[in-house]
């Protein structure tokens, strides 16, 4: 048997005297939310009754005295404010006990004195992708990968990067694009301290029905046609792509009937497209299959890993790299329709992400 520290959150009152633990089911409830931006779905997810999720966030509203999450009539569930700063109190307190006590783990019975793990687990925050996603609930074939994954809008998880808690940060950007759509990632990038691992590259489009009924090819048929469009929150790398797509096709948001309608995966999208509440819905070719929808490719994008250089030659970093390098991810993506690993492991500079990248191996 062994045991292993965790962290603990506790309500303070007056007098320093505590007012009781935090709900354990909380926090991993909020991820939830973040991440499908839908309370059903969060609940789902973390196996809780919609009863027991929502009386959960109720008892915790109160104990606060705001609220964690905000609701509103067609655009499902957001973090408020005081949702967001638990969950980034979350990454710093993985971040500085994995820093401090490097899981400590004591065996019970054992006559050795306790002792430290090898590795503690990185610590990810990433925009929502299916393979990250698989690669973080199927066995790892290397034993020492042990990944922390918390799914948010690209620009948020940079932010966290460059503030220094977390280890790594996933995002996504346009093949091909141009400086001024480079800009909002760049913003958070640092030429000398950080350094840019490629994961996967991926297609992006339009999911419609099957048989593509009303025979969408980009979004002026979407504005001209009146469809009913499904959109990513603000923030997101998607969403940044899909105001790209409509500046350059001179379609206005006005146009767009839903364009205020917002999901927060490419999994949700897709199933608000299949249950026939939206017409149109913007997003990964994969997530499309899954739900036996039609897809109009648009664009492809490279998806990449953000590190410290200083960790490039690390332990720490080590099983990632390999992972990435190895047959069971290629084998992983392969199943996943729009995707390829053509570069996947390839450590380079910031300013690789201007440059289209060169095919083959890595």
């Amino acid at each position: 048997m062994r045991l292993r520290p965790a962290v603990t959150w506790t309500f303070d009152v007056d007098s320093g005297r505590s007012g009781g633990a935090l709900d354990p089911r909380l926090i991993p409830l909020l991820e939830a939310i973040a991440a499908t931006g839908s309370l059903a779905a969060a609940v789902d997810v973390r196996d809780l009754s919609y009863r027991a999720g929502w009386g959960l966030l109720r008892e915790h509203a109160r104990r606060f005295g705001v609220p964690l999450v905000e609701f509103e009539r067609g655009r499902g569930a957001r973090l408020g404010h005081a949702g967001a700063r638990l969950l980034d109190a979350k990454l710093d307190a993985q971040r500085e006990l994995a820093r401090v006590l490097s899981e400590l783990r004591v065996d019970i019975g054992s006559s050795h004195a306790p002792r430290r793990a090898a590795a503690s687990p990185l610590v990810v925050v990433a925009s929502h992708d299916l393979a990250l996603a698989a690669l973080r609930e199927l066995a790892p074939p290397d034993p020492q990968l042990r990944l922390d994954i918390s799914f948010m809008g690209s620009l948020h998880a940079l932010m966290q990067f460059a503030e220094g808690r977390a280890d790594v940060a996933g995002f996504h950007v346009a093949l091909g694009a141009k400086a001024a759509e480079l800009a909002p990632f760049r913003r958070w990038l640092d030429a000398r301290r950080d350094r840019l691992i490629d994961f996967v590259e991926r297609e992006q489009g339009l999911m419609v029905p099957s048989g593509n009924p009303s025979r969408v090819r980009g979004f002026r048929d979407i504005a001209i046609k009146r469809l009913r469009f499904v959109n990513r929150q603000s923030g997101s790398g998607t969403r940044l792509l899909i105001e790209r797509l409509m500046i350059d096709a001179g379609i206005d948001a006005a146009l767009l009937k839903g364009f205020s309608h917002e999901e927060f995966t490419h999994p949700a999208i897709a199933a608000t497209v299949a249950s026939g509440a939206a017409d149109v819905g913007f997003g990964l070719r994969a997530a499309a299959a899954e739900r036996g929808l039609a897809f109009v490719p648009l664009l492809k994008e490279r998806y990449c890993l953000a590190v410290r250089a200083d960790d490039c030659e690390s332990a720490r970093l080590a099983p990632l790299l390999r992972t990435l390098r190895g047959a069971h991810f290629a084998d992983l993506v392969a199943a996943l329709p729009g995707y390829a690993t053509p570069h996947a492991g390839r450590v380079g500079r910031v300013t690789s992400l201007a440059r289209e990248p060169r095919t083959g191996p890595h």
